[in-house]
């Protein structure tokens, strides 16, 4: 069963500013919540393309969406490669050789289910295979990373990518560990990371593990670098008036997306006491919101795992 509670749904969605007969792009369907929203939206020659590199997602989703027929297409890849996507889609018109559609939704993180199922080994509450891989089909596992890597690697893994300021106690913890024995499941890494960590310091911010999981996460499936590839990608395969919805949920992605828009934003050089621009400086974004859109009270309390979203939605010039 796929259960999982979409953050900032009408808020990201209203972003797009859908047009009936607009193409669209939901690169994360994870539990199709925004896909079905974007769906509902669309006229018969409207569409909608669904990425996911997640099987269980993307069956779940054939179910759900099936009522929306040919209007949704469902495809099977990393939303790095969203360009070359979209390229081998006749219906998508193209302008120069790059794609041009209406509008992009990212919602990135883990779904619930990824979560709650314990067999993934993403989450330090079950006890589970050290795997973390969001691809099955991916090579890179979370117990290569742990069983293979230098001490060094592993540290910074945790303190780049889980912001884990005791990540070299927790990787000399692990390597110790994996001199006597492998280090095979996720029960095992937590209770090397709670042994990594000053018992002060357990005892404020939640489980010890939290943040050391996520940097193993983001590090098996290059969650960062896929996310940067993408969005310069969802920009570039925007049409004039296209818009882009960002849902982040750790400030790494959030600084990521901040940084980006910020590169296609229009540079003005004119003195600044010059009534008008005449330096003729262009961008190729303008921002919807200046601050990112954070969940209500209301969505808080149905959503707890809500709490860190922040959205930004921006739009092609």
């Amino acid at each position: 069963m796929f259960h999982h509670i979409t953050v900032l749904k009408e808020e990201a969605t209203e972003g797009l500013h859908i047009k009936k007969d607009g193409i669209y792009v939901d690169c994360t369907l994870g539990g199709a919540g925004h896909s079905s929203l974007i769906a509902s939206k669309l006229s018969g020659d409207g569409r909608l393309i669904c990425l996911d590199q997640d099987e269980w997602a993307l069956n779940n989703a054939r179910e759900k969406m099936a009522e929306y027929g040919e209007k949704v297409v469902l495809v099977k890849t990393n939303f790095r490669d969203l360009e070359q996507v979209l390229k081998e889609l006749p219906f998508v018109p193209q302008k120069d050789g790059v794609p041009q559609v209406d509008g992009i939704l990212f919602d990135l993180g883990v779904s619930s289910p990824q979560f709650d199922e314990g067999e993934r080994g993403f989450s330090y509450n079950h006890d589970a295979p050290l795997d973390m891989r969001m691809d099955q089909s991916a090579e890179l596992t979370a117990a290569e990373i742990v069983n293979t890597w230098s001490e060094q690697e592993i540290a910074r893994v945790l303190f780049q990518y889980g912001e884990e300021k005791f990540s070299r106690r927790i990787a000399r913890k692990i390597v110790e560990r994996r001199e006597e024995r492998p280090v095979e499941s996720t029960g095992e890494l937590a209770e090397l990371i709670k042994e990594g960590i000053p018992a002060a310091a357990r005892r404020t911010g939640g489980h010890p593990a939290k943040r050391s999981f996520q940097g193993l996460r983001i590090a098996v499936n290059d969650e960062l670098g896929a996310f940067e590839e993408g969005l310069h990608g969802a920009v570039r395969c925007l049409a004039p008036g296209g818009r882009v919805s960002v849902i982040t949920f750790h400030s790494l992605e959030d600084r990521i997306c901040k940084q980006i828009f910020s590169g296609y934003l229009s540079r003005c050089t004119c003195p600044p006491d010059f009534p008008f621009c005449v330096c003729g400086a262009e961008g190729t974004l303008k921002l919807i919101n200046r601050k990112p859109l954070v969940p209500s009270e209301e969505e808080l309390e149905l959503n707890p795992r809500a709490r860190s979203a922040k959205l930004r939605i921006a739009e092609k010039l």
